[in-house]
């Protein structure tokens, strides 16, 4: 089967794989569409990042070079004899995380945590083996291309759940890329009353305007601080840090109101210097999140599929997988109109 491999920092190719062995429980999705990922992108860019290089992860028994993609949707072909609650036909969305499973969600849900995309192979090809447990049902309400959004708008899902939100809570958002758009999207639906938004990319703030921020600037032609505060005086309750770089990191704090939150969503491409003084005399609270848990992937399935939640507005381009490179992760590199790009492999519906 054709597949995007990750091999090294700027070196994903298209070449033909073997599908591995189906196990007792575990299920063959035959995959419809794949999105790519900002985490994806940080492979591609700077990588190995999560992906593991030299010797198997120790949750998966895989390592590179490894099929790529964690944010998918298909239909289920084949199971094992041990699957319960998964049959053919069924039209499902994976939750591409792995646990050793040894702590309750509310504990640590990450637990030695890894992804299928990233530390085993995942879905940028026709075909994926995965364990039930991985595999959510999909409603009537959506279709295959929205499934591959249940993943990342997930993350957002989560990051809110993090903040504490709160009806008519203020929140800023740093960074309009992919999260920081679903970010926008689930803090609005989350019942906030103003959604400061901050970005380089003036295309990137429109979207974010589109999808639901109420103010918007570009953080190179503004001081955010000084603007946050002189619409909300005492900063806003929650801050979304999705840039992943010193200054947005600050910033997010400098707005905050005393004895808010901060949330961080981003990978942070390096390590950053920063004086924890900062927080000293406002007893900000600062967390973050890099995932969800089975709780949550499946609150948002759920959201999604009643239309609480409707993340497909962030879709800019479907590509097919031969041009994942050069439409998809060159494209995210270097054109800023674009924000999730789809790749098309079934395309079934």
């Amino acid at each position: 089967m054709k597949a995007a491999v990750w091999y090294g920092e700027k070196d994903i190719r298209v070449e033909e794989r073997e599908l591995r062995a189906m196990k007792d429980d575990e299920v063959v999705v035959r995959v419809a569409w794949a999105g790519i990922c900002g985490s994806d992108l940080h492979e591609y860019q700077e990588g190995p990042v999560f992906v593991p290089v030299g010797e198997p992860h120790p949750l998966t028994g895989e390592q590179a070079p490894l099929i790529m993609g964690h944010e998918f949707a298909g239909t289920v072909e084949k199971v094992g004899k041990d699957v319960k609650d998964v049959k053919v036909g069924d039209r499902v969305a994976i939750n591409p995380m792995f646990t050793y499973g040894n702590k309750h969600e509310d504990v640590d849900a990450y637990d030695g945590f890894q992804f299928i995309g990233l530390g085993a192979d995942g879905g940028f090809t026709s075909h994926v083996v995965a364990g039930e447990k991985h595999i959510y049902q999909l409603p009537d309400t959506l279709t295959l291309q929205d499934g591959a959004l249940v993943e990342p708008m997930a993350v957002a899902v989560q990051a809110v759940k993090e903040g504490n939100m709160q009806f008519g809570d203020t929140v800023a958002v740093f960074g309009a890329g992919p999260i920081g758009l679903l970010n926008i999207i689930a803090a609005k639906a989350a019942g906030a009353s103003k959604i400061f938004a901050f970005d380089l990319s003036n295309e990137r703030l429109e979207k974010a305007k589109e999808l639901g921020a109420t103010h918007v600037y570009n953080s190179g032609e503004v001081d955010p601080v000084a603007t946050v505060k002189s619409i909300v005086p005492d900063g806003v309750d929650v801050a979304f840090e999705v840039a992943g770089v010193r200054p947005t990191f600050e910033q997010s704090i400098e707005v905050t109101r005393a004895r808010g939150t901060v949330v961080i969503v981003s990978i942070f491409a390096r390590p950053i210097e920063w004086n924890p003084m900062q927080l000293t005399n406002t007893g900000v609270k600062v967390t973050s999140t890099i995932a969800y848990t089975p709780t949550t992937f499946q609150q948002t399935v759920d959201l999604m599929g009643t239309g609480q939640i409707k993340p497909q507005g962030i879709v800019t381009s479907q590509i097919v997988l031969d041009d994942i490179v050069e439409k998809g992760f060159e494209a995210l590199t270097n054109d800023k109109t674009q924000a999730k790009i789809l790749v098309e492999l079934s395309g079934e519906k």
